[in-house]
C-alpha cells in the first residue's frame, strides 16, 4: 500500500517565455491557484528568465523555482554553463536532470547525469530524475531494461540520505511534445517498475517516500486520471504549462485527486 506522498506539479517551460513574459504570467496564475493549498507547485523557466521570476516570487513557498540544467562542475571556464550554487543563489529549489532532450540532443550519458546528481544534491537542490523510453524501444518490449539502465547508472553510489531528496519523472520519449500520452494503466505499469526499482536498491521506506512525476503531453484534460493512479505522484508538464491558466487546471487537479 502506497504511503501518502505530497503530489508535485511542476512546469518546464523549455526554451519558452522571455523575461519581459514572466510578470504577465505569474500575475494570471498566482490569480488562478489563489486558492488551492495541498500540492506542491514549481515553475521551471529557461535561465533568463529566473531572476525575474525569483524577484517576483520573493522566496514565496507556494511557487518554488526549477531550472531546467546544471554543469556537473562548481565552477571555473565551462563558459556558458551554469552551477548548483548560482541557482542557489536565484532561490532556486529544483532541477531537472537527465531529461530526454538534454540525453539524445546534447549527448548527456548516465554517467553524466549521475555527476549532475551529485552536484545537485551537494548543494542542496533536490533533483528531478528524467528517464523513459524511446517509441523503438517500448515496441520491442525493452521499457522495462531501459529504465532500470537509466536509474542504475544515475543513482549509482548515492547514499539513502541522498536517495531520499530525489525525485523521478518517468517521461516516455515518445510522448513527449507528441501529443500522445500513455495510458493511465501505461504510465501506472512504469511508475509501480521504479518504485519497485528504488525498493529493492534503497528499502520500502524510502521507496514508499519518494515522488515520482509523470511526463509527456500532460494537459488539463489527462491529468486528473493520470494523478489518480495510486503510484503516480504528480506530473511534470512541458508545452500545457506555458499557458498559466490551463497550468493552473493542471494543478487544481492533482489536488482534486490526492
Amino acid at each position: 500500500m502506497a504511503l501518502p506522498r505530497k503530489k508535485l506539479v511542476a512546469g518546464n517551460w523549455k526554451m519558452n517565455m522571455t523575461s519581459s513574459e514572466v510578470t504577465p504570467y505569474l500575475e494570471t496564475f498566482r490569480r488562478e491557484i489563489d486558492e488551492i493549498d495541498g500540492v506542491d507547485i514549481a515553475l521551471i523557466p529557461p535561465f533568463t528568465a529566473l531572476t525575474k521570476a525569483s524577484e517576483i516570487l520573493g522566496g514565496t513557498q507556494k511557487i518554488r523555482l526549477g531550472a531546467q540544467n546544471l554543469s556537473p562542475e562548481a565552477k571555473g571556464a565551462f563558459t556558458g554553463e551554469i552551477s548548483a550554487a548560482m541557482l542557489r543563489d536565484l532561490f532556486v529549489r529544483y532541477v531537472l536532470v537527465g531529461h530526454s532532450e538534454r540525453r539524445r540532443l546534447f549527448g548527456e550519458t548516465d554517467e553524466i547525469v549521475r555527476r549532475k546528481l551529485v552536484a545537485a544534491l551537494a548543494s542542496e537542490l533536490r533533483p528531478i530524475l528524467c528517464i523513459g523510453e524511446t517509441l523503438e524501444e517500448r515496441q520491442a518490449g525493452q521499457e522495462k531494461v531501459v529504465l532500470e539502465t537509466q536509474l542504475q547508472g544515475a543513482l549509482a553510489g548515492l547514499s539513502k540520505e541522498d536517495l531520499a531528496e530525489v525525485i523521478v519523472a518517468y517521461e516516455p520519449v515518445w510522448a513527449i511534445g507528441t501529443g500522445l500520452t500513455a495510458t493511465p494503466a501505461q504510465a501506472q505499469e512504469a511508475h509501480l517498475f521504479i518504485r519497485e526499482f528504488l525498493t529493492k536498491l534503497a528499502g520500502a521506506e524510502l521507496a514508499g517516500k519518494t515522488r515520482i512525476l509523470y511526463g509527456g503531453s500532460v494537459t488539463a484534460d489527462t491529468a486528473a486520471e493520470l494523478m489518480s493512479q495510486p503510484d503516480i505522484d504528480g506530473a511534470l508538464v512541458g508545452g500545457a504549462s506555458l499557458d498559466p491558466r490551463g497550468f493552473a487546471k493542471i494543478v487544481a487537479a492533482a489536488v482534486t485527486e490526492e
